[in-house]
């Protein structure tokens, strides 16, 4: 297939320059390609590439004067857990997970908003209510056949949704949240351990974990399931991307 080819059928566009929600003092732009169809082969080739899907928004950032944002990606195939991690396991033993398509009910919601008040409330997140028509564009739609959620549930009750995609090579981590009550459990880190126990038993060998940024606090778990590789800049879909060991 003709990966070039097959990504015509879209619209490019890019956004107006707005504030950096990773480094405060920089402005980001994004450019953005919007497919209704994507095979899961072009949608492989992408995330390769260091691109980002948000429903049928695949985007990646093409900032003026700056190059912080690296793609990471970890080796899930030879990951290996540490004593903190096991000790999250443990502690989520009664912890069970459901993996289906990606829906919206009013839990979701629910869940969404009490998550994105409660990052208010402790960091300098904005605050939006969210609504079914922007959590539907974002995390249902575009999902064809390798988007999926991984629902979190401890004693009958939904306290985490994981948003990923299964592509050919790896999972894509693409957005989680949870239920503020549990957080005692580390559910952040939990999902990320369950995307790689995933990843390892679907003989998948890459968690393609979006972005890094140097100085940016909110990243720094990142660094905690290596072995993982680096990729510095966008290559085109006719380029090869030349990921390095961190």
């Amino acid at each position: 297939m003709n990966l070039e080819q097959n990504s015509e059928h879209s619209i490019d566009f890019c956004m107006l320059d707005y504030k950096c929600s990773y480094l405060p003092d920089q402005n980001t732009r994004m450019y953005y390609r919007y497919m209704r169809q994507a095979s899961k082969e072009l949608v492989t080739a992408l995330i390769k590439r260091g691109w980002r899907r948000f429903g049928c928004y695949f985007f990646h950032p093409i900032c003026a004067k700056c190059n912080e944002c690296k793609s990471l990606r970890i080796d899930a195939e030879n990951f290996k857990l540490s004593r903190s991690q096991k000790r999250v396991i443990k502690k989520n033993s009664d912890t069970y997970i459901y993996i289906r398509k990606p829906g919206m009910t009013k839990e979701h919601l629910d869940l969404y908003d009490r998550f994105h008040k409660y990052k208010s409330e402790i960091s300098d997140w904005k605050y939006t209510p969210i609504n079914s028509q922007h959590y539907y564009e974002n995390f249902v739609d575009g999902s064809h056949n390798y988007g999926k959620e991984v629902l979190y549930f401890i004693d009958d009750k939904l306290v985490g949704v994981d948003l990923i995609d299964i592509v050919d090579d790896g999972i894509s981590s693409i957005y989680f949240y949870y239920d503020p009550e549990y957080s005692k459990y580390s559910l952040g880190t939990y999902s990320l351990l369950m995307q790689i126990e995933i990843a390892k038993r679907l003989r998948l060998k890459w968690i393609y974990l979006g972005y890094w940024v140097d100085g940016c606090k909110s990243f720094a778990y990142k660094m905690n399931f290596k072995p993982m590789q680096i990729l510095d800049g966008f290559p085109t879909l006719s380029q090869e991307p030349e990921w390095r060991e961190i």
